[in-house]
C-alpha cells in the first residue's frame, strides 16, 4: 500500500512527496470483510501493547540505572558515594588512570591489507554499535593487538565507549584501546566507571573532545574503593546491564515480529 501512496505521490524527493485528495480518493484498496478487519486490527493491538510494555520496562531500568550511577560513584570534589553496600565506609582512594590500568593501542591498517576475508576479524568502532562492514587481516602479531572473550575495549575516536568483547578472538583496530587493569581495580568495575565518569571525556573547559589521546586518558583522576566493593559494583551493574539488554532484544524481537505479519497479512 505504502508503494501505491509513494507512485501517485508528486515531489522531487521523499521530504517533499505530498498525495493530493483528488488523487487519494481515486486509489483503490483490497479490505477483507469487517469481521476480519476487526480480527486483524486485535491481533496487531495486543502485538503493539506487548511492545509497549516490553518499551516501558526497558526505560524503567536504563532510568534506574542512571540514578544508580549517579549515587553510586562519588561527585566531584567528594570521596565517598551517596548510596553503598552494607559495611562498606571507607573513602575512595583518588589516582591517575594511566598508575591503575594500561591502555595498548591497536594497529593502523593500510586498506590494501584490509581483506574480505581471512584468519582474523578485524575489530573497528563502527563494528561496536551498527552492521558496518567487517573485515580480516592474515597478518601473525604480537598478541597485544589481539582482543580475546572478556578483554575490556575501549573506542578512543568520535565515539568514546568502553566495552566488554563478547566474541572470537580478534585483531583491534588503531581507534581502540585494550584495556588492562592492576590489581587494584576490578575490570567490571572500570567498565562502569568509564561510562560513569564524563570528565574522563571532557576538555579542562568541559565541552566533549571530538578524540582523546593516550596520555590524556592516563593523565585522568579516578576514584576507586577496595577490591572487594569494586567486585560488588561490577557484578551489580553488569546483572542490571544484563537485565536492560534482554529487555531490549525483546523489544526488537517483537518489532521484527509485527514487521514480519505487516508484510504477509496485508496484500
Amino acid at each position: 500500500m505504502l508503494n501505491v501512496f509513494q507512485a501517485n505521490s508528486q515531489g522531487l524527493t521523499s521530504d517533499t512527496w505530498n498525495l493530493k485528495y483528488p488523487v487519494l480518493k481515486t486509489i483503490l484498496v483490497n479490505v477483507p470483510c469487517l469481521e476480519e478487519q476487526t480480527a486483524i486490527g486485535n491481533f496487531f493491538k495486543q502485538l503493539d501493547d506487548t511492545i509497549a510494555l516490553h518499551q516501558r520496562t526497558l526505560e524503567k531500568y536504563q532510568k534506574l540505572k542512571i540514578s544508580y550511577l549517579e549515587k553510586m560513584f562519588p561527585k566531584e570534589n567528594e570521596q565517598f558515594p551517596e548510596l553503598r553496600f552494607p559495611n562498606f565506609t571507607d573513602a575512595w582512594e583518588q589516582r591517575k588512570l594511566g598508575e591503575v590500568a594500561t591502555f595498548l593501542n591497536g594497529r593502523a591498517y593500510k586498506q590494501d591489507e584490509l581483506l574480505s576475508k581471512g584468519k582474523y576479524p578485524v575489530l573497528r568502532v563502527g563494528n561496536f554499535n551498527t552492521n558496518d562492514r567487517w573485515y580480516f587481516s592474515d597478518l601473525e602479531l604480537p598478541s597485544k593487538f589481539y582482543a580475546d572473550n572478556g578483554d575490556l575495549l575501549y573506542t578512543w575516536a568520535t565515539i568514546f565507549s568502553p566495552h566488554i568483547w563478547n566474541g572470537k578472538k580478534v585483531i583491534y583496530h588503531y581507534h581502540i584501546w585494550k584495556v588492562e587493569v592492576s590489581e587494584k581495580l576490578d575490570k567490571f568495575f572500570l567498565l562502569q566507571l568509564l561510562k560513569a565518569d564524563k570528565s574522563l571525556t571532557s576538555n579542562t573547559n568541559g565541552s566533549t573532545m571530538i578524540h582523546i589521546t593516550k596520555s590524556e586518558i592516563e593523565n585522568k583522576f579516578i576514584k576507586f574503593p577496595s577490591i572487594k566493593e569494586q567486585q560488588k559494583i561490577g557484578l551489580f551493574f553488569k546483572q542490571l546491564d544484563d537485565t536492560i539488554a534482554l529487555h531490549q532484544r525483546e523489544v526488537d524481537k517483537y518489532k521484527k515480529i509485527k514487521q514480519a505479519y505487516l508484510e504477509k497479512m496485508f496484500v
